[in-house]
């Protein structure tokens, strides 16, 4: 099944799931603040971010782009694989520092994925509208 490049929508939405994670993972662990407050707040923003990846098809019909497609469909999915692991890690690990860096490099990866979107429907518009030459 094919479908076209994550839309502005669906782009903005996961940019907005990354940024309440990357935020929620900064907040500040003080003393006398519960550490299951922080996991829980983690792990629904972890939520948000595994539904709008999701929502994002990262396929294009379109001959040379199809592959882009392709491989951004796959990488979308093992980036799902990897945050489902990190989802029950968040609760349950004692070792939060680690799990909290596993977390921002997931962030990472999910930031050059979204890039990988963007320029794939930069491209698929660059294509209908005959390129830049």
């Amino acid at each position: 099944m094919t479908a076209t490049p994550a839309g502005p929508s669906a782009t903005a939405q996961l940019a907005r799931a990354l940024a309440g994670l990357d935020q929620a993972l900064d907040a500040p662990r003080r003393a006398g603040i519960p550490l299951g407050n922080w996991r829980w707040v983690v792990r629904q923003r972890m939520t948000a971010l595994r539904d709008a990846l999701a929502q994002d098809s990262g396929t294009s019909d379109d001959g040379w782009l199809a592959a882009r497609g392709g491989v951004a469909f796959r990488e979308r999915n093992a980036l799902l694989a990897r945050l489902g692991t990190l989802s029950g890690k968040v609760l349950e690990t004692p070792d939060v520092e680690a799990t909290r860096l596993e977390l921002k490099r997931l962030l990472g990866d999910v930031t050059h994925h979204l890039q990988r979107l963007r320029d794939l429907a930069y491209d698929e518009v660059a294509m209908e509208l005959g390129g830049s030459e």
